[in-house]
Formats: structure tokens, C-alpha cells, sequence
């Protein structure tokens, strides 16, 4: 069963989609993250397909999870701006804009994207 705060997230994210949906002109930046891990996808759901994703699996980068989480939001804009998207929309995925979220945002402006 899931807990209070999954539940709440939940909702959240909920509200969020309704809201804010990525077309081909601004596709949107989609944010999860784990209690190890920071994932990112730019997707558009007009067509339903994943256009560019990153992990922090993937990328190597030492140091915190900040850290690391920058380093994944400039690796996103630097795949997404080498096949032509410039302009995002950011779905923080019902989490807090603050800590590896914001960093990953940061990264991704430092990147090129614009949001």
C-alpha cells in the first residue's frame, strides 16, 4: 500500500499534468527521482515518444547528489539541443523544486534549454 507521501505526490502530479503537456515546438522536461538516482526525459506527448533521455546512471560524475544531478541536467540539453530542441517545458514530477531538482534545472539552462 502506498504511503501517505507517495499518495500526496501523487496528487500532485496529477494536478501537474493536467496543466502543462509537450507539443513537437516545446516538448516537456520530465523529472524523476529516486532516492539514488535523478532521471530526465524530454518527451513529446502529442506523438507519444520519448525524444532524449538521461540518467544519472549513465553519466560519471563524482561528488553529491547536486552534483551529479547538474551534471545530468547539462548532458540532457547538450543531446537535446544537438537535434534541434531549444525550448522545454518543465514538469518537476510533483516534487519540490529544490535540491537535485533545481540543480538538474539549472544544468539543463546552463545546457542551452530554455523553460
Amino acid at each position: 500500500m502506498p504511503s501517505k507521501k507517495q499518495i500526496r505526490r501523487q496528487k500532485i502530479r496529477y494536478k501537474i499534468r493536467n496543466k502543462i503537456s509537450g507539443n513537437s515546438d516545446r516538448p516537456r522536461l520530465a523529472v524523476f527521482r529516486s532516492n539514488k538516482y535523478i532521471y530526465a526525459q524530454i518527451i513529446d506527448d502529442q506523438k507519444g515518444h520519448t525524444i532524449v533521455s538521461v540518467s544519472s546512471r549513465k553519466v560519471s560524475a563524482d561528488g553529491t547528489k547536486e552534483a551529479i544531478s547538474k551534471e545530468v541536467g547539462k548532458a540532457l540539453a547538450e543531446k537535446a539541443v544537438a537535434i534541434g530542441v531549444k525550448s522545454v517545458v518543465f514538469d518537476r514530477g510533483g516534487y519540490l523544486y529544490h535540491g537535485r531538482v533545481k540543480a538538474l534545472a539549472d544544468g539543463a539552462r546552463e545546457g542551452g534549454l530554455v523553460f
